[in-house]
């Protein structure tokens, strides 16, 4: 038998009868201490419920299974974490193995840590969008940033999950993922993350000690958070009145605004092609006014143009990129005719 069982955020102190039932009567209780830090308060009073039935379960444990489902088949077994046990991936792929092999699992789910956060920072569920984790040694900075502008562009709030390291007894720091966030920027150069951006700092949500901040990063950058675990909220369009509720439940070092003014990247390479196109068959139209054969060509130039943005403005930004790609073309090759760099 093998349970997977939940903590919330609260911990220890947020076991509801049933998990406590469970406990008592497992043989061997499993605490797993890799997706987020476990302090040791909780860990005493855990081996003080369970005694020598107690094990702390590092990651390499949890991932490799063997012991714990080999136990499982004989023993009553619990796997304990905090949040719902179902946020770990390796959890879902233990139960999994677990299934297969005919071994009985039975599940607590309790509140994760990731909605509670949104609830505590006032911000509505529904408008988050896809959640992405940050390393301190990223090899790709682009994932993180091309998620937090799709969301952006979606009207969705993203949620940056720091890292965290137990083996190294190493939590990433907020200054530090924004910092890093903003040479991404350079980069990538697409205008989605500048030092005005409003951003949310959440720390030790669901413990005493909870800490809210809000503010542009320019201001985050200068601000102590404290001990971890921090999560970073980078907020979309926000509704009046988590604007609201954000100014009562977090120290806002800044007036609260939209990051809403992001510009699709389609609408940034069609603002500075469009314009562009225009000005190179302005200078066609002058070096082959004489010429009757080539109007059709120059012609068609200029419907592609205005096509381009007729359909910008209907949104339909694949077919735009389309039609000023085919103007260009006619005018590069009106242009190569006369020996002219089309590209100057």
């Amino acid at each position: 038998m093998l349970w997977f069982i939940g903590l919330g955020i609260s911990g220890v102190d947020g076991m509801s009868p049933s998990t406590l039932k469970i406990l008592k009567k497992a043989n061997l209780v499993f605490f797993e201490n890799f997706t987020s830090p476990i302090p040791k308060s909780d860990q005493a009073k855990i081996k003080k419920l369970v005694k020598n039935r107690f094990r702390l379960a590092p990651r390499w444990l949890v991932e490799d299974g063997k012991t714990i489902l080999a136990e499982a088949k004989k023993k009553k077994v619990a796997l304990l974490a905090y949040g719902d046990p179902y946020i770990a991936t390796t959890h879902i792929e233990l139960r999994t193995r677990a299934e297969l092999e005919k071994i009985k699992t039975q599940t607590v789910h309790a509140a994760s840590a990731i909605p509670s956060l949104v609830g505590e920072c006032g911000l509505q569920y529904y408008k988050i969008g896809k959640p992405v984790t940050v390393m301190r040694e990223q090899q790709s900075w682009s994932t993180v940033y091309y998620t937090i502008y799709e969301n952006l562009v979606r009207g969705a709030h993203s949620i940056l999950i720091l890292e965290y390291n137990s083996d190294a007894k190493f939590f990433l720091d907020p200054k530090d993922a924004i910092s890093s966030l903003l040479s991404a920027e350079q980069g990538q150069r697409r205008n989605v993350i500048d030092e005005s951006m409003f951003c949310i700092v959440a720390s030790r949500v669901g413990s005493k000690k909870q800490g809210i901040v809000a503010g542009k990063i320019s201001s985050l950058a200068k601000y102590d958070f404290g001990k971890p675990p921090h999560t970073v909220i980078i907020p979309a369009k926000m509704h009046f009145t988590e604007i609201d509720a954000l100014k009562v439940f977090a120290k806002c070092l800044d007036e609260p605004f939209d990051n809403s003014k992001i510009q699709k990247i389609s609408d940034q390479m069609l603002s500075k092609y469009i314009p562009k196109a225009r000005k190179a068959l302005d200078e066609v139209i002058k070096i082959f006014k004489d010429d009757k054969g080539l109007a059709t060509v120059i012609e068609n130039a200029q419907l592609y143009i205005d096509d381009a943005e007729k359909f910008q403005g209907e949104g339909k930004e694949e077919l735009a990129i389309l039609s000023i790609g085919y103007a260009e073309g006619l005018i590069d090759a009106l242009r190569l005719s006369k020996g002219i760099d089309p590209w100057t």
